[in-house]
């Protein structure tokens, strides 16, 4: 089995840190990754994260991670795990096991946000801890 894990991260997933530090916290994309990458070598595992605005991007990532044989695939699609069907077809088009992950718990917040296309086929979801929850993903993902 590959011990590499996909990490997608969507739209506005860039302005982390500054954007809404209330709802989504001060780590930086970057800070994150630092964080998951630490974690992942010690679950020798290892991580390729990207991050896009385009949801394209995002769909050919999924078919690119079946294709790489990962193991996983961390999704924090943002705002467009609720209005994204061809990611919902993206995942549900592939083998790779897609753990969904929020910074936020988007069921404490605005009714639009109850909804989660990724979530009808992710494995599972981690929410609202902050970075956190990238991190008890990945760690789901070693004990998977």
């Amino acid at each position: 089995m590959s011990n590499l894990v996909y990490v997608l991260n969507g739209p506005n997933l860039n302005l982390l840190g500054l954007r809404e530090p209330e709802i989504y916290g001060s780590d930086t994309l970057d800070d994150i990754a630092g964080m998951l990458e630490d974690r992942a070598r010690d679950l020798a595992l290892s991580i390729d994260l990207r991050q896009s605005n385009h949801e394209g991007h995002l769909v050919d990532w999924l078919h690119e991670a079946q294709a790489e044989g990962a193991r996983a695939v961390l999704l924090n699609a943002a705002a467009y795990t609720h209005t994204s069907i061809a990611l919902l077809d993206a995942i549900r088009a592939i083998c790779t096991p897609v753990i969904e992950v929020h910074l936020s718990d988007p069921r404490s917040r605005e009714e639009f946000r109850h909804h989660t296309y990724v979530g009808l086929a992710a494995v599972r979801t981690f929410q609202g801890k902050g970075a956190r929850s990238y991190v008890e993903a990945l760690e789901f993902v070693a004990e998977m």
